[in-house]
This record gives C-alpha cells, structure tokens and sequence, in this order.
C-alpha cells in the first residue's frame, strides 16, 4: 500500500501542532518525524517532548526517524511520547536485533535504515524482524538535498529479497522525494515516501499529496 509521509523537517516549526493538523487533513498517511542528535549526523532537530507536544492533536501514524547514535538507549522515551514506527540506523552504536526487539516490546512498529553509503545487504540478516527498511536517498542530516538516483539498485535487490522470502516489509525512501522522484522510487519497489519540501513548501499540500500518490501509483 502506497503511504505519504511528510517530513516535519520542512514545516514552520512555530507553527507545528497546525502544521501537523494540516498534513493530516490534507491527506497524509502518516508524519514523518527526524529526530537528530548532532552527533550522528551534524544537525540537531528536536527530541521527544517535541513528539509528545503535538501526538494529541493529530491521530496521524507518527513515523519517528531517529538519526542518534544510541537509539537502544532512548527508543522508551519516544514511544511514551507517542511514536507509532521508530527507525533508527543501521550504523549507529546500538545492536541492531537488540534495538528492534526493544522497540517491539515498546508495542511501536520497527524500522532500520541505511545511509547511502551503506550496502543494502546489511539489514538482510535482520529483515525477519523488522517492519520497515528506510533507504536513504540523500544523506541524513539536513532537509532541502537533491534525490540520489543510484540508491534505486538498492531499493529494487531489497525488494526482490523481501518478495522471496515471503515477508511484509515495508520500503521507505527519504530524501529529494517530489512528483518526478516518487514515480522512480515506486518503480523500483518503495511504498512509503518521506516527503518535506515538496510538501510544507506547496501552497496546497493536499493537492500535492495527492499527485505524489497518484505518480506513485502509475
């Protein structure tokens, strides 16, 4: 199933409890959410009181990236504040089975990414417990980044690995995702798109929702 998730990272964050009523009457299926450390990437965003603030004003899916480098450590803080699917990196510092079993126990979905740099085949050993693989399409840390083409092989051999082994995986692209880039992406197999610019950007974010999900469809 196709999915739209806005990116928080591009809204007016003086605005963002509106701002996130806004996505979800436009159409949005869930809310993107990054969360950035300064420390595994060199930018710094916002943290869970942030999440916690805004969870009761919207029952949009919130979809919580965490671009920490500790996220065993932190994943029960944002599953109080209301995460539905925490993500975290591949090449952070926590174990990765240990991480998704805890996010499990946390009664959130799990998902892992991958930086570009990152062979696909790592999250492999792990994609029987994992919900969701969120390929990376820029390189994380800052919003605004021109979509990287070639990480589509990654997502096409993830997609021919998930369908032969039978599993429900979704596949999450981030990065540079606007009404061109969706269509490319959904080709190779993805079917949860993190949309920022194009989206906070738009002076008529519903009618932009759409088309990203009808081009994704195509």
């Amino acid at each position: 199933m196709i999915k739209i998730s806005p990116s928080v990272l591009a809204s007016d964050f003086s605005r963002l409890g509106e701002e996130s009523i806004l996505m979800k009457n436009s159409g949005a299926d869930w809310l993107h959410l990054d969360v950035m450390d300064g420390h595994f990437v060199p930018n710094i965003s916002f943290g869970a009181p942030v999440i916690k603030s805004i969870r009761g004003l919207t029952d949009l899916v919130f979809d919580v990236h965490l671009m920490i480098s500790d996220p065993f450590k932190y994943a029960e803080d944002f599953a109080s504040a209301g995460a539905d699917i925490i993500t975290f990196h591949y090449e952070s510092n926590s174990d990765v089975s240990d991480t998704l079993d805890k996010i499990h126990s946390l009664g959130c979905k799990a998902g892992l990414s991958i930086k570009p740099g990152t062979p696909v085949e790592s999250v492999f050993p792990f994609l029987d417990k994992t919900d969701m693989v969120l390929v990376m399409t820029v390189e994380p840390g800052f919003g605004g980044q021109s979509f990287m083409f070639d990480m589509m092989d990654k997502v096409k051999i993830l997609k021919s690995e998930i369908a032969g082994r039978f599993l429900d995986v979704d596949i999450q692209v981030d990065g540079g995702i606007n009404e061109e880039t969706v269509r490319i992406a959904a080709r190779a197999g993805a079917n949860v798109f993190v949309a920022g610019s194009a989206v906070f950007k738009s002076d008529n974010p519903a009618a932009i929702i759409e088309r990203l999900r009808n081009n994704a469809l195509e």
